[in-house]
């Protein structure tokens, strides 16, 4: 059983909120996870597209297989670097701000 992966790294969005929209394709069908992620209103659906397609590309590459028989293996949304920001508060204080990133991995199989 081959495996095809494709990583994205350094996503500026919250690993919390990817994750919302990592679980909705995990074990599904190529077909069925683009359809589930192209008519979600999350954010990280549309991220975590770009993600499945360039993992379909590398299957495709890889091996002459079709997209069809291609099933989502795991799905994994890493916490990358964090941007470290202040906002100024009163008395001359300053109030940390955290600008999450996130890593993404998806691996397909096929069937």
């Amino acid at each position: 059983m081959e495996q095809y992966k494709a990583v994205t790294k350094f996503v500026r969005i919250s690993p919390r909120k990817a994750r919302l929209a990592a679980g909705l394709i995990r074990g599904k069908y190529v077909q069925d996870a683009q359809d589930q992620l192209q008519y979600s209103a999350l954010r990280g659906g549309r991220l975590l597209m770009k993600t499945l397609k360039s993992a379909v590309a590398n299957a495709q590459a890889q091996s002459e297989i079709r997209p069809e028989s291609l099933k989502v293996l795991e799905v994994r949304v890493d916490e990358g670097p964090r941007m470290k920001r202040a906002k100024p508060r009163s008395k001359g204080m300053r109030h940390p701000i955290m600008k999450r990133m996130s890593h993404f991995t998806i691996v397909l199989t096929a069937v």
